[in-house]
C-alpha cells in the first residue's frame, strides 16, 4: 500500500447539510485503500447524521494518528458544548464551532499531519454573530495562514474562474477594481493553473461592463485600469488576454481556449460556471501554504437533515485534494 494520504474534512455549519455530505462522501464513494479521513466536528452530530442517513458509524479517534489504522475517524480537537443537533437552524453557537473546526484542519495542515483540508459549508452570518468578522472562509484562511493574497478559483466541466473581488456588494465593486487588483488576479490565475497542469496556461481577463465599455462609452474602467494591468502582465511574460466581454468569454472558454478566467466579481463568473456545474463545483483557494478546497455551494438550510442533499461536489472536491496533495505549491515556502 501506498503512503497513507491523510484529508481533514470540516463539518461546516452544524445546522446545515455539511455533515450530510461529509459522511455520504467518504462512505458512498470507492476511494484508494491509501485515503485516510479525519472528520472534524461534533462526534454526537456525526454519530446522528449516520444514524439518520443508514451510514457506518464513524470511529471515535483520540488523535490523529489514529487514521493509520482506520479509514475513516472522526476526530473533535475543541468540543463545542452548545453545539446541537438542529437541521436547518443556525446561530452564534453554530458560527462558533464551525470556526474552531476550521482553525484545527489548518493547524493540522501547516504541522504536516494532514495533507490537505476540505471545509464543509459554514454560514457567514452565523461566524460574525460568533465574533469572526470576516466576510468568509476565505478571508479567514488568509488569515490564519498568514497569506497577503488569496483568491477563489471556482472549477466546473470545462469551466476555472479566479474572481478579483468576492463577498462584496455589485455597487461596490467598480470602486475596488484597480490595476494591481486586476494584475494579482491574474498572476493567481496563472499559478493556480499550472499547479492544476493544465495544457493550456493562458489566462482570459472579463471586462467590466457591457461591450468592454465600448471604447468608453458604457464605462472607462477597461481602458483606464484592466487594459494597462493586461499589457503589463503580457510583458511580464504571462499569458493574458483582454479585457473581453463577460458576454463572450465564457463561450470561448466553453471552446478550451482558456487555462482559466478572471471575472471581475462574483456572480459574472460563478452564474456561468453554476449553470453548467451547480452541483460538482469546487472552490479552489489560491494563495495558501497548504491545499483547500470546498464544495461550491453554501449551507441549504431548507433541506439539512432530510436526506436530500448531494455529495457530488463534496466529492469533486475531495478528488481536486487528493491530486494536489502531493503536487508542488506555488505558495508553500
Amino acid at each position: 500500500m501506498s503512503k497513507p494520504i491523510k484529508i481533514a474534512i470540516t463539518m461546516g455549519d452544524p445546522g446545515g447539510i455539511g455533515p450530510e455530505i461529509a459522511l455520504k462522501a467518504v462512505y458512498h464513494s470507492k476511494w484508494p485503500d491509501f485515503m485516510r479521513f479525519v472528520l472534524i466536528g461534533d462526534k454526537n452530530i456525526w454519530l446522528k447524521y449516520a444514524r439518520h442517513s443508514r451510514l457506518p458509524r464513524p470511529y471515535e479517534g483520540k488523535n490523529i494518528e489514529e487514521t493509520d489504522y482506520n479509514k475513516v475517524i472522526m476526530w473533535d480537537p475543541i468540543p463545542c458544548a452548545t453545539a446541537k443537533w438542529r437541521p436547518g437552524k443556525t446561530g452564534k453557537s453554530e458560527g462558533s464551532c464551525s470556526i474552531l473546526w476550521v482553525r484545527a484542519a489548518v493547524a493540522g495542515c501547516r504541522e504536516g499531519k494532514f495533507h490537505a483540508m476540505v471545509t464543509g459549508p459554514i454560514c457567514k452570518h452565523s461566524m460574525q454573530a460568533a465574533g469572526y468578522k470576516f466576510p468568509g472562509h476565505t478571508e479567514y484562511l488568509a488569515h490564519l495562514a498568514g497569506s497577503k493574497q488569496v483568491a477563489m478559483m471556482l472549477i466546473g466541466g470545462p469551466l476555472r474562474v479566479v474572481l478579483a473581488t468576492r463577498h462584496i456588494a455589485l455597487k461596490q465593486v467598480a470602486n475596488f477594481i484597480t490595476r494591481q487588483v486586476v494584475m494579482d488576479t491574474v498572476a493567481m490565475a496563472a499559478n493556480g493553473v499550472k499547479w492544476l497542469n493544465l495544457p493550456r496556461k493562458n489566462i482570459g481577463v472579463c471586462a467590466l461592463n457591457p461591450h468592454a465599455g465600448e471604447d468608453g462609452l458604457l464605462g472607462n474602467e477597461e481602458i483606464r485600469i484592466i487594459a494597462p494591468a493586461v499589457r503589463y502582465l503580457r510583458r511580464k511574460g504571462i499569458k493574458a488576454e483582454g479585457p473581453i466581454p463577460a458576454d463572450v468569454i465564457f463561450y470561448q472558454a466553453m471552446q478550451n481556449k482558456f487555462g482559466a478566467i478572471a471575472a471581475m466579481y462574483h456572480d459574472q463568473g460563478l452564474a456561468p460556471l453554476k449553470m453548467i456545474a451547480f452541483e460538482t463545483g469546487i472552490n479552489l483557494t489560491l494563495g495558501l501554504p497548504f491545499v483547500r478546497t470546498s464544495p461550491d455551494h453554501g449551507t441549504a438550510f431548507d433541506i439539512a437533515g432530510k436526506g436530500m442533499a448531494s455529495c457530488s461536489s463534496m466529492v469533486a472536491a475531495i478528488k481536486l485534494a487528493i491530486q494536489l496533495a502531493n503536487r508542488p505549491n506555488p505558495w508553500k515556502k
